[in-house]
């Protein structure tokens, strides 16, 4: 009779709390989850082989329709073969309860030890009903939503058999070239912080053995996104004190919301592949941080160490990386054909192999997969909750928080509902799969509302619609890729003629969804194609536009910025995009997002962002000195600062107030302003307070984020917002290399955006 582990682990976790009732020690254990699942977990480990070992540090990529032939040769059959010998601990890509039901009953009742395996998929916002692109979704500032999205994520997620997803991803980037700022939350260490525990919390939630929630991972294990050139995989070469101070911060929040996984990253930090570094894996993350989750690679990043110059091998390959603390190679190949015997040379300690196995079944048993492998293999219950009603009516709540007004003059915004004629000009106006943006592979083409379905839902104004211009070529045979120099001007004419008759014109322009994410760095920062040259010719027939945009990162629109008198930062807003975007027009819903990221004048600019450092030679009084840190050809300003974002509210703020002069370590200070909505409107308001440290070990930056309140008003309604400032808001990674406080003098800055703000001083006086 084949022997398994979970009717094993069972009997002796049972045994523990029978025999050690009487005993102070036992009952002090049995009462801790952690320490029985540490039992449970040693109890499989003293059965396991190497091989087996090392079989759980081994993920698949979804290699065969289990409903179809067994794999008799290739690639394929021996994974099938691994996966019956209990040499696989998990797998990507595989969905469906049906599929993962086949693959799970070979791996619980066909192996020697049964022992389940995990699912991983990338759900980054949302499986089949699509969320906001992660960088939209920052724009919310609203923690809340943030979290209930991700909770819609997993919740459909996990009913068609996922366990894992790869999301959030953390890196802070302050480059808009690089294609993959749509899967974070900007460049704000603090926001980012704060986002991450959002969504882990989301995903995680309260209990991970409920059939609703799945696995979270940090990623990418570090500096991925200040890749140089902001070109995807590139290299990236910073000081200790960037990656403290800017890079590791949400990682670290993420280690403290109890993510129970991290994946690395691709790209070399200062010479050593993150995949193989060891500083960053054991000396920091299970080391200072004491983080008992797992590691997992990026896809075969342990073997492009080959590629980087630093492994001669695949061998080598995995010899430096589980020596470098990566727990489970995704789609490498290079453990499960070299950990063995790397072990016998005694290259690698079968110490560290079991600590990797450990945390692993850790994981496994938290998910509740001991007790009940099949849980997310209901095909009743995927086929109730897959596209619901309310997971529709969440991520259009989402997605209405996620858009930014960033300029709307003569109150051109909202609209009136009738009497008017309204042109709607843009190929991504009409487009239903767009909107879906990157990284939502789960989802169905065509599955988006388009922005013409979502204002025809206005019957009250005359609407007439008008191509103009393709954005893109279509899609190239590999579905990632999507052309972007379209030339097409054919269709210009009948736009031009369509927006002459119109009261007000709607330009839906941007980039495809496609035209964001991996692999999709940019050059340049425009709207691509002839868009901007549609712009411009409907513009000499009508200047009453809005223009409402479409992408996955912070473009360059300096004569829109100076010509449109409206413009609607709607980025990719998921499944519900034409309706929350038609809401916001007509003025169903009162804007309230603001900006995660800066967005730059041009892309000469690059890397821009609000908490730059003051230089030696900062602005300098006399106009006709060059001899200062600036361009000669573009002012140093931003287009739209970080946190920008207005309201169809008019929102005041006055009165700021410091409770005293100086505090010291035991103590607190507050910082208070009055805010006023001065409009007859009902509004939100992303209040935010920035500190500067003035002296220090370190040159610190002009101002950093620090906290921020989402506030709603009513119409002429006034409020005291107070904030507490201590010891903790000020600490930085010193001179000392370690996180503290400095004394000395600071500012304090508050406000509705990075550049409009109040400001005030204390100082900290360190004990």
């Amino acid at each position: 009779m084949k022997f398994s582990p979970l009717k094993y682990s069972f009997i002796i976790t049972l045994l523990f709390l029978i025999i050690g009732c009487n005993s102070k020690e036992a009952k002090s254990i049995s009462s801790n989850e952690k320490d029985v699942i540490d039992i449970k977990v040693d109890s499989i480990l003293k059965l396991m082989t190497l091989d087996e070992k090392i079989g759980q540090m081994n993920q698949y990529n979804g290699f065969w329709e289990i409903t179809g032939p067994v794999p008799k040769e290739g690639q394929a059959a021996k994974k099938y073969e691994d996966l019956k010998k209990g040499l696989v601990g998990s797998m990507l890509n595989v969905k469906g309860a049906k599929e993962v039901y086949a693959l799970q009953k070979i791996a619980v009742e066909e192996t020697r030890l049964g022992i389940p395996l995990l699912f991983g998929f990338d759900v980054i916002h949302g499986y089949k009903t699509i969320s906001p692109i992660p960088l939209a979704e920052a724009a919310s500032w609203d923690l809340k939503a943030i979290k209930e999205s991700a909770e819609i994520a997993a919740e459909e997620a996990s009913a068609v058999g996922i366990n894992w997803t790869f999301a959030p991803m953390v890196d802070i980037s302050r480059d808009a070239r690089w294609g993959r700022v749509m899967e974070g939350a900007g460049e704000d260490p603090f926001l980012g912080s704060r986002i991450a525990e959002a969504r882990i919390k989301g995903f995680q939630g309260d209990d991970l053995s409920s059939k609703k929630t799945v696995l979270a991972c940090a990623k990418h294990f570090a500096g991925y996104g200040f890749a140089e050139s902001g070109r995807d995989y590139n290299t990236v070469d910073i000081s200790e004190h960037t990656l403290q101070n800017i890079i590791l911060p949400p990682f670290k929040a993420s280690v403290d919301a109890g993510v129970r996984t991290f994946m690395n990253s691709f790209n070399d930090l200062n010479g050593v592949p993150a995949t193989g570094n060891k500083m960053l894996q054991r000396e920091i993350l299970k080391g200072d941080w004491q983080f008992n989750g797992f590691v997992v690679s990026d896809w075969g990043s342990i073997n492009e160490m080959i590629a980087h110059g630093f492994a001669k091998d695949s061998k080598n390959a995995a010899e430096i990386a589980i020596n470098a603390g990566s727990d489970m190679d995704m789609e490498s190949y290079a453990y499960i054909e070299n950990l063995k015997e790397l072990v016998e040379d005694g290259k690698v300690k079968e110490a560290d192999i079991e600590d990797a196995t450990r945390r692993i079944l850790r994981t496994k048993y938290e998910l509740g997969l001991f007790d009940n492998p099949y849980k997310y293999c209901d095909e009743v219950y995927e086929k109730e909750t897959v596209g619901k009603k309310e997971f529709h009516e969440g991520v259009l709540d989402m997605a209405k928080k996620s858009i930014v007004l960033l300029k709307n003059e003569n109150n051109l915004l909202p609209l009136v509902k009738s009497g008017k004629k309204i042109a709607l000009i843009g190929a991504l106006a009409n487009d239903k799969t767009s909107p879906l943006g990157s990284w939502r592979i789960g989802a169905d083409d065509e599955s988006a509302v388009s922005v013409l379905e979502g204002m025809k839902a206005y019957e009250g104004n005359q609407l007439t619609y008008s191509k103009g211009a393709d954005v893109t070529t279509g899609r190239t045979q590999f579905m990632w890729e999507t052309k972007i120099n379209t030339t097409d001007k054919s269709e210009f004419s009948k736009a031009v003629e369509v927006a002459r008759k119109a009261d007000v014109v709607i330009m839906v322009l941007g980039e495809h969804g496609l035209q964001t994410g991996e692999g999709r760095s940019r050059t340049e920062l425009g709207l691509p194609g002839v868009q901007q040259e549609l712009l411009e010719a409907v513009f000499k027939v009508n200047k009453n536009i809005v223009l409402v945009l479409n992408n996955g990162r912070p473009l360059a629109i300096p004569w829109a910025k100076e010509n449109i008198p409206a413009i609607v930062e709607a980025w990719h807003l998921g499944t519900q995009s034409g309706n929350a975007i038609a809401q916001v027009l007509y003025g169903d819903y009162n804007p309230s997002g603001k900006l995660p990221m800066t967005f730059p004048r041009n892309v000469g600019q690059v890397p821009i962002y609000y908490n730059y450092k003051n230089t030696g030679r900062p602005i300098m009084n006399e106009p006709e000195s060059v001899f200062w840190s600036h361009y000669i050809d573009e002012k140093n300003t931003p287009l739209f600062a970080f946190g920008h974002g207005l309201s169809y509210s008019k929102f005041e703020y006055s009165k700021l107030s410091l409770n005293k002069e100086n505090f010291n370590a035991t103590e607190n200070i507050e910082v208070s302003i009055t805010l006023k909505n001065n409009s007859n409107v009902k509004g939100k308001e992303v209040v935010q307070l920035y500190i500067r440290d003035l002296i220090a070990s370190y040159t610190r930056p002009v101002k950093e984020l620090k906290a921020f309140e989402l506030v709603e008003l009513n119409p002429q309604e006034s409020k005291v917002i107070t904030f507490k400032v201590d010891e903790k808001m000020l600490e930085f990674y010193t001179a000392n290399h370690k996180w503290e406080a400095e004394s000395g003098e600071f500012k304090v800055f508050v406000g509705g955006s990075s550049d409009v703000t109040m400001e005030g001083s204390f100082e900290f006086i360190k004990k």
